[in-house]
């Protein structure tokens, strides 16, 4: 009768794991509507929410306040919102491939990676297009992910979650040095001090049209991969047993990885945390399906930057806090929480 009682209780959590996801989708895109018209709505210019409608729906060139909405906050607006998706969906597919709670693209050295190829960039190209810096972006991200579990994989007792974070906080900490060296040297600075506050302050409508494709194509293909993941984060052997090669699912996770982090760097800089708070926040309200895990934290994801975008606008007007900070100050309590939950088995 036990038994019975388990059997049938399985398929009810399925369930209302699905009808969780659900309403968490419909009330995230809701919050996401909201959050952009109030993104695009508050700053320094005074603009009404009709200014708002009459710019996205009846432009008006010769209208001051149309031209900002269409130029500036819009396009911020949108670039928050895939940044922020991005971040988070990669941050899920981390932690769901490696079993690690405290895998992070910040937290792994991945966007540490791509800021110092964007720096090499900008002294080895310093007229290089904004194509060319998602190119060393991704390239970037790519390094960083290597030194960190190549690292991890040669030390004593194998891959565990606390030393993978230990390698990617000292790789995130070497390549940030010798970006601001390499800024010292070539004297640049203050062309990647933007990549290193992180935020979409200056984002332009072509930087978002260079990169939503490439994030597009990293969250199409977390989605077609997620219920690979499901079964991959049950453990590896587990996941051999049941016929899945998870080499090939690792190496297709690592490219979404790095197309979603790459494209998030290029446009916003050094933002963390994103991809470490929202999965666990959803793993904990929709369990461990990653069908289901992977498009919540796309839509809480983007709501997260974006609020934190609001906020930072908010904290010291008319100045900006950097959008870095506001994750930062959400983040570092959440990892300092997991690290010693997990320290504990060490």
């Amino acid at each position: 009768m036990n038994s019975k009682i388990k059997i049938d209780k399985a398929p009810l959590n399925t369930y209302k794991n699905r009808v969780t996801s659900l309403v968490i989708m419909i009330a995230g895109l809701a919050c996401l509507l909201v959050s952009i018209i109030a993104s695009i709505n508050l700053g320094a210019a005074d603009l009404s929410y009709r200014d708002v409608y009459n710019a996205l729906f009846q432009f008006d060139e010769g209208n001051p306040a149309h031209t900002i909405i269409r130029q500036l906050r819009f396009p911020r607006a949108i670039a928050a919102v895939c940044v922020g998706a991005a971040l988070a969906v990669s941050g899920a597919i981390m932690q769901g491939m490696t079993r690690n709670p405290l895998a992070d693209p910040s937290i792994m050295g991945v966007t540490a990676g791509s800021s110092f190829f964007i720096a090499i960039a900008l002294v080895v190209m310093p007229s290089i297009t904004y194509l060319g810096l998602m190119i060393f972006s991704f390239a970037g991200a790519g390094l960083g992910a290597a030194l960190v579990f190549g690292i991890t994989s040669f030390s004593r007792g194998g891959i565990t979650p606390v030393k993978l974070a230990l390698a990617g906080s000292a790789i995130a900490s070497l390549l940030s040095s010798l970006s601001t060296a390499v800024g010292i040297k070539f004297n640049i600075s203050k062309d990647i001090s933007y990549w290193f506050a992180g935020g979409v302050s200056s984002v332009q409508p072509q930087h978002v049209l260079f990169t939503l494709p490439f994030i597009v194509a990293g969250l199409l293909v977390a989605l077609v991969l997620s219920r690979s993941i499901s079964i991959l984060s049950l453990g590896e052997e587990v996941a051999k047993g049941l016929g899945q090669n998870t080499g090939i699912v690792k190496l297709i996770g690592m490219i979404a990885v790095l197309l979603l982090t790459g494209a998030a760097v290029s446009i916003a800089g050094m933002i963390g945390f994103v991809g470490l708070v929202i999965p666990h926040i959803i793993r904990f309200l929709v369990g461990n399906d990653y069908r289901l895990i992977i498009p919540c934290s796309a839509i809480l994801g983007g709501v997260l930057l974006l609020v934190a975008d609001i906020v930072g606008r908010m904290v010291n007007a008319p100045f900006e806090t950097p959008v870095g900070a506001i994750t930062a100050i959400i983040g570092v309590p959440f990892f300092l929480y997991l690290a010693r939950k997990e320290g504990r088995g060490l």
